[in-house]
């Protein structure tokens, strides 16, 4: 009686009520489900949707149907805009502002963590050791271990100088202290500042010295005559801006091209004058080369040469830091091995005093391995990976954690990864689905589709053709339904009956970049050449360091084009400056009217289009411009027509209504209708030729950039990865391409992992067998057919395994 009364008594209200209901679950575990309802971002139509929680959701559908807007754009953006409003306004206030998605209603959102396409920073010093905080722990490791000691972790920091002071120190409540050759610890390099390298500027390419100031002297990018840039010299009183460069003397020589930051009067105002050569310093070389603008990469690559720091030897530390070692081993030397091999080093260590260190530096360097980049160095520079070892990178911090019930979002996560390990990344996934997380992926492999509990497919099309659900439910069901990707699901490219024969041939020999161990291979020309092998096996390093600057060699690597709202397919690829001209010439007035971004736009949005209010830490509000009505320009511009229509009505036409405006007429423009067949060659032709950069998916960003350099001058394509971001339907649109290119007399070297693609070849060339050091050898050359059957014989490399099952020749 008396364990029936205590039984009562702690019987939750909770409890009593689903019991008088008939109920037996908790009302908490009824929110199971993250509902959408009215999602209208982007090109997204009224979408409804309901998503389960606690369970692995693909996301499918051909390239810009509208994905990423239903995923990042509005479910992953929301959550993390409701997070950034839990903070006080102060805070709010240092953050970046994040609108409302444009969507009716959100409900059963948790915390989202975005694993992103997004390449690492490039700066110079950030290295993947750097990224990962793997460093800072390698560092405290050092200062606690290492003999002789070089200081604290900072003087193991190559981000950090050493210096010396003296003077007087004041502290916080006013008290004064003389401080003599007081010794601030750093361990930079003094002489590379901690990159590494050190440049020599070419002066030739920097300065004509038969002209003057005036007649545009200065070859440097960006220096005019007549611009304040070069003003900027002429009126500082130490230069005659008509007089020959080489007639200068010592001193004017000297203030021209060294002067060290001096204040002068220039121009009416006091400002810090200084030479050519710091400038071009301070302007292009103290940023990451692989940052910078195409064209002015290519002046530094023409202008200055970077060599090996002689003082460090390349790894960025001063030599107190050097010296210092554990084991016969020094922080840099640590740094260069493989992760792997780091990892067994560390193990190795017992020193009880900093077993926590070690544990945590232990399991890091673990995760690394499992997440499968243990064949990278912490020294490699972070601007250097991948796009798909960029993505595994930032996977590092959520691998173990204790946080459940979270929402991770990855965009196309086997992006660079070869089939042997996108088993490993399948493995990752149903992880983090099993610890109680949502799991949303976007992508497109169909081995990361079958592992799905739930699918969702957007389409029909693209653009506006897109933005529909086509499909709900479960992979079985996806396979019977009548999509686009349920129809494609089991497509597979047959090998070539008779690959074409090579017309001659690329030799490389004896390339040793990164991990290649003195590789020695012809690239055939006139096939289409397949250089593929797993993850980290060398191929990047082959081609881009042996074959990229060749003459005739045009390369179309994995970097992402960068544009702001202001940017779209017309400016980026040079399309708006014929139809501009064409423009101005019908209409007798200058191009500059016919630019949202210079004369012609509207004075109220400044040419973009809305007005945007902002409300501190609030929402910004972006409306519509009233003046001009969201067409960018004035109305005065807008009088203006070629062939009937003004040029806001240009902009609105998508690509293949625009290739058929400016192919005949009164608005025949070839030099406009020549760049939009290509952007229609790469399957963009839905794409309207005016809309943001900013809107475009990964997929559209990838076919723009190969549609821009398809316009350049070279015999051969080098393309990294082009089926990044493309929908199965698009992999054979490509594949028609790269046929339509070698047709035309031209050479095509891809670096692929896509099954489709390999078989599609001509002519494979398989790096390997393994990553890092266990990579870097050619273990196959030749036909896709001759790897087939190695593989049938039993006598195959990983990816011999992989093409053979499928073709449907193993199994």
């Amino acid at each position: 009686m008396n364990a029936a009364s205590t039984t009562t008594s702690t019987t939750t209200p909770v409890d009593a009520a689903s019991s008088a209901t008939g109920t037996s679950t908790h009302p908490a575990d009824s929110h199971d489900l993250i509902r959408v309802h009215g999602a209208r971002e982007n090109n997204l139509q009224d979408v409804d949707l309901q998503i389960p929680k606690r369970r692995l959701t693909v996301f499918t559908g051909v390239s810009g149907s509208g994905k990423s807007s239903l995923v990042f754009a509005t479910i992953a953006a929301e959550s993390q805009r409701m997070i950034n409003e839990t903070y006080s306004a102060f805070v709010q206030g240092m953050m970046p502002s994040l609108s409302r998605p444009d969507v009716d209603l959100l409900e059963g959102l948790t915390t989202a963590i975005v694993v992103d396409q997004e390449r690492l920073g490039a700066n110079p010093r950030s290295t993947l050791g750097t990224v990962t905080d793997t460093n800072a722990l390698l560092r405290l490791l050092f200062s606690r271990l290492g003999t002789p000691s070089a200081g604290p972790a900072v003087a193991y920091s190559f981000n950090i100088p050493a210096r010396k002071a003296s003077g007087v120190m004041t502290s916080a409540t006013g008290e004064k202290q003389i401080v003599r050759e007081a010794v601030y610890h750093g361990g930079m390099c003094p002489r590379c500042e901690g990159r590494g390298t050190v440049s020599d500027i070419d002066l030739s390419e920097l300065v004509d010295e038969d002209k003057s100031l005036n007649e545009g002297a200065i070859t440097v990018p960006g220096y005019k005559a007549g611009g304040w840039s070069v003003r900027f010299f002429t009126e500082s009183g130490y230069l005659d801006g008509d007089k020959k460069v080489r007639d200068y003397n010592e001193t004017e020589r000297h203030d021209f091209l060294y002067r060290d930051a001096t204040k002068r009067k220039i121009g009416g105002a006091n400002l810090t004058y200084e030479g050519l050569v710091p400038q071009v310093r301070r302007s292009m070389l103290a940023k990451d080369r692989d940052a910078l603008q195409p064209h002015l990469r290519a002046f530094v690559d023409r202008a200055v040469t970077f060599i090996t720091c002689p003082d460090c030897g390349g790894t960025r530390l001063a030599q107190a830091a050097l010296a210092s070692k554990i084991r016969g081993i020094n922080i840099a030397e640590a740094c260069a091995m493989q992760i792997g091999d780091l990892a067994q080093w560390v193990r190795e260590l017992d020193e009880p005093s900093v077993a926590p260190l070690l544990s945590n530096l232990q399991h890091l360097l673990d995760k690394f391995t499992e997440i499968g980049l243990g064949y990278l160095s912490l020294d490699r520079p972070s601007g250097t990976l991948s796009g798909g070892e960029a993505q595994r990178t930032k996977l590092i911090s959520h691998l173990g954690s204790a946080l459940t019930d979270i929402t991770y979002v990855f965009d196309e996560p086997t992006i660079g990864l070869h089939p042997h390990d996108i088993q490993r990344m399948n493995d990752l996934l149903l992880q983090l689905r099993d610890k109680g997380n949502t799991v949303l992926v976007v992508e497109h492999k169909p081995e990361t589709i079958a592992i799905a509990d739930h699918v969702v497919d957007l389409g029909p099309g693209a653009g506006s053709a897109g933005g529909t659900i086509c499909f709900e439910g479960t992979v079985q069901e996806l396979h019977a339904s009548d999509t686009l990707t349920g129809r494609h699901l089991e497509d597979r490219a047959a090998l070539k009956d008779s690959p074409r024969t090579a017309t001659g041939a690329l030799e490389i020999r004896g390339a040793s970049t990164h991990n290649l161990q003195g590789v020695d291979v012809d690239v055939p020309l006139g096939v289409v050449c397949v250089v593929t092998g797993v993850a980290g096996s060398g191929k990047s390093s082959l081609i881009h360091g042996s074959l990229a600057g060749r003459d005739g060699v045009v390369v179309v690597d994995q970097s992402a084009i960068k544009g702001s709202r202001r940017s779209n397919p017309a400016t980026y690829t040079g399309l708006l400056e014929p139809v501009r001209k064409a423009f101005a010439k019908a209409n007798g007035v200058k191009p500059a009217l016919f630019s949202a971004n210079s004369e012609g736009a509207c004075p109220t949005c400044n040419g973009a289009g809305v007005v945007y209010t902002q409300l501190g830490f609030m929402d910004t509000v972006a409306t519509t411009c009233e003046e001009c009505e969201g067409k960018r320009f004035q109305a005065a511009v807008l009088e203006y027509r070629l062939g009937g229509k003004d040029i806001a009505e240009v902009l609105a036409m998508s690509v293949a209504e625009a290739e058929e405006y400016f192919s005949a007429g009164e608005a025949r423009t070839p030099a406009a209708h020549k760049i939009l067949a290509r952007l229609a060659d790469v399957g963009l032709g839905y794409l309207k030729i005016g809309q943001p950069l900013t809107t475009l998916s990964g997929g559209e960003r990838q076919r723009l950039k190969l549609a821009t350099y398809l316009g350049e001058d070279g015999g051969v394509y080098v393309l990294d990865e082009p089926t990044a971001g493309l929908h199965l339907a698009d992999v054979a649109n490509l594949l028609a391409l790269l046929d339509r290119l070698v047709e035309s007399g031209k050479s095509v070297v891809v670096i692929e992992h896509h099954q489709a693609v390999m078989a599609h070849a001509d002519w494979i060339i398989d790096l390997g067998p393994g990553a890092g050091h266990d990579g870097g050898r050619v273990v196959f050359e030749g036909t896709p057919a001759d790897l087939v059957a190695q593989a049938v014989t039993g006598d195959a490399t990983l990816t011999g395994e992989h093409l053979a099952r499928y073709v449907g020749a193993a199994e």
